[in-house]
């Protein structure tokens, strides 16, 4: 598979026509889909049942894969010897509708075929019958920039569809969908991609391409993604065009602004021994290199919710940020960064906001709640005798 990969790329090459990362290593087939497991075994089981839906709703963040498994499936319906879970990639149909080609595969733009006219006329056309294909498949992508008339006009049709019409809505926005469209949908939810499968993928790639890409510099293109395979290879490839064919971890931080996971620690356990100095000092060294303090308030935030982790599956108490924190303390520190966001991503001075931002968490880190305080002296006066706690002993006692 990889081989073949790399094959067309040459091919590509000799054709003068470069195709970049995130098209040339699109899934071909349900097994090269990574990190939805669950939606493959359902779309599988669907095929292999004639258990067919007329209309599916892809709900998820961008880059999760939706726009990639509808023609997986549209390929898997409309297959010569189909429907079959595993079309052959030398299926000429499933290669058109792989690179969008297919008359019979109809892929919309949601936000710029929104309005009730365009979607009467996709009405009409769905009458129809395909030509050449089994079912005529119209994947409509960001359907929830159609507008509320466009919705209302496809009700009736997304409801009782002729037999040989499969609808496939893919949207990052499922809230902006009208219920009536939903309720007529199967739903499938698109989850972030773990880092872990996104830098095992990533490694595939680099070594079919013949670059060399070291462990933390995967780790880190992995971070920047933010869940999304296909933000991960579009850095990956913009780091190949800026390294050329090695690509380590500093180059990766200075290209994008992030700090170092050594530099989020020393941040963290800063904050968890309220040793100001140290803090101000290391904001100050991120500021002068460069570094996109927000993605630090971010990557801080993460580091701060491990410690969170092990403390609430530990005995209440975590040591990873250099001093003991409780549970109680690190979601006070957890609860002012992330009230912290907005002001550090869109104020005047991000490096103020963000040095500001620090040191309430290190205050807010050291407060007791109040129930918490009365809880203590509780258990405290619980060990002394009777007497020695009352007020009137503790009166006696003075006047003695």
């Amino acid at each position: 598979m990889f081989l073949r990969r790399h094959c067309d790329r040459v091919t590509g090459f000799m054709a003068g026509a470069y195709q970049v990362i995130a098209r040339r290593w699109r899934p071909r087939q349900f097994t090269d889909l990574v990190g939805q497991d669950h939606i493959v075994r359902t779309l599988r089981n669907a095929i292999e049942k004639d258990r067919i839906a007329h209309a599916y709703l892809f709900v998820g963040p961008r880059g999760t894969g939706k726009t990639s498994t509808a023609r997986l499936f549209a390929k898997a319906l409309n297959c010569e010897d189909g429907p079959r879970v595993d079309p052959p990639d030398d299926s000429a149909i499933g290669r058109d509708i792989m690179a969008g080609n297919c008359m019979d595969v109809i892929e919309i733009d949601g936000a710029s075929n929104n309005s009730v006219e365009q979607v009467r006329d996709l009405r009409e056309e769905c009458q129809y019958a395909p030509a050449q294909c089994r079912f005529k498949i119209y994947i409509i992508d960001e359907v929830h920039m159609l507008s509320t008339a466009a919705f209302n006009a496809l009700l009736k049709t997304l409801e009782e569809p002729p037999a040989h019409v499969k609808f496939i809505f893919a949207t990052t926005e499922s809230h902006k969908v009208l219920p009536t469209i939903t309720s007529r949908c199967q739903r499938f939810e698109f989850r972030p991609i773990s880092p872990g499968v996104i830098v095992d993928r990533l490694r595939k790639i680099s070594e079919a391409e013949g670059i060399s890409v070291d462990d933390g510099a995967l780790q880190s293109i992995a971070r920047l993604a933010n869940g999304g395979m296909r933000d991960a290879q579009s850095i990956l490839d913009q780091m190949i065009s800026f390294c050329g064919e090695r690509v380590e971890e500093r180059e990766v931080l200075d290209v994008y602004g992030l700090a170092a996971p050594e530099m989020i620690q020393k941040l963290a356990e800063a904050i968890a021994t309220a040793d100001y100095a140290k803090l101000l000092e290391q904001v100050d060294a991120l500021a002068r290199e460069g570094r996109d303090l927000y993605r630090v308030l971010v990557d801080l935030q993460a580091r701060l919710r491990e410690a969170l982790m092990e403390a609430v599956h530990g005995p209440g108490e975590s040591a990873m940020l250099g001093t003991p924190l409780s549970t109680e303390s690190l979601l006070r520190a957890l609860d002012v960064l992330h009230a912290s966001e907005p002001q550090v991503q869109r104020g005047l001075s991000e490096k103020i906001n963000f040095e500001v931002a620090l040191l309430k968490t290190v205050e807010a880190s050291r407060y007791r709640a109040i129930d918490t305080v009365v809880r203590t002296l509780i258990e405290g006066a619980q060990g002394l005798p009777a007497d020695a706690a009352s007020p009137v002993a503790v009166d006696q006692k003075k006047n003695s």
